[in-house]
């Protein structure tokens, strides 16, 4: 297996120019508009490392933009040859040496609620994102040496009650981590799918009652475990589930 343990670590932020001309290395984070990918991008960059965001359009992303060390690409993620020519973009700034998919999304309801736009949307945002990702990612990871790729499952992905599309979407990126740390370990290229309950964000807490707030887990703790393993002193994990639940 190749030695992965100097990637995934790039130029120190006080080295990286305003322009973000060429990064060399970077973290490429997906979903990096939203809550926790702004709690992964400020760990990210916290730790020294330049950070590619992709995302949809949005004043969020643009806000990213602005900030030294961070290279935003808009994109829509669930559509291929979008992902595709996004990556052209990035091999115009950077060599990514991991991929920190985010990228998601949710649609609450039990079989009766069930219907094929819910399905679709679901498979495209949760599964598709990830996959085109990972597809347009990986090649370049182990022409580079090797890299990590985090992805996002969640709690009720592997056991319990829950929204039925949306488990069963998160079940297959669980098993699609699992599939992808086999494929791609001779290149190099570690996998592993942190699984998520529920994150403390301000659009979970218009819902959630007091007691449930109280347990909620902090972006910012999960972006932790995020950096951890695309990091060096992560370089003997893949095919991992990673809790980070907490008490939630």
């Amino acid at each position: 297996m190749k030695e992965t343990v100097g990637r995934g670590f790039g130029r120190c932020a006080d080295t990286i120019p305003a322009h973000r001309g060429n990064m060399d290395d970077a973290v490429l984070v997906t979903g990096a508009a939203g809550a926790l990918g702004h709690a992964v991008v400020a760990e990210l960059r916290r730790r020294g490392l330049a950070v590619v965001a992709l995302d949809r359009p949005s004043a969020a992303l643009d806000e990213l933009g602005a900030q030294d060390g961070v290279h935003p690409v808009a994109v829509d993620l669930a559509d291929r040859p979008a992902v595709r020519a996004a990556f052209e973009q990035v091999d115009a700034v950077a060599t990514p040496s991991a991929l920190v998919a985010l990228a998601g999304g949710f649609v609450p309801g039990q079989l009766a609620d069930l219907d094929e736009d819910a399905l679709e949307s679901l498979w495209r945002s949760n599964v598709a994102s990830l996959l085109w990702c990972c597809q347009e990612a990986a090649p370049r990871m182990a022409a580079a040496g090797g890299g990590a790729i985090v992805t996002v499952g969640s709690k009720t992905a592997v056991g319990g009650p829950a929204p039925l599309a949306h488990a069963l979407s998160k079940s297959a990126v669980v098993r699609a981590s699992e599939l992808l740390a086999d494929e791609l370990r001779p290149q190099g290229i570690r996998v592993n799918c942190v699984l998520p309950s529920v994150i403390d964000t301000p659009a979970n807490r218009a819902w959630m009652s007091p007691k449930l707030a109280a347990r909620a887990v902090a972006p910012a703790a999960i972006a932790t475990v995020i950096a951890f393993l695309i990091g060096p002193d992560a370089a003997p994990v893949s095919g991992a589930r990673v809790p980070v639940y907490g008490d939630s």
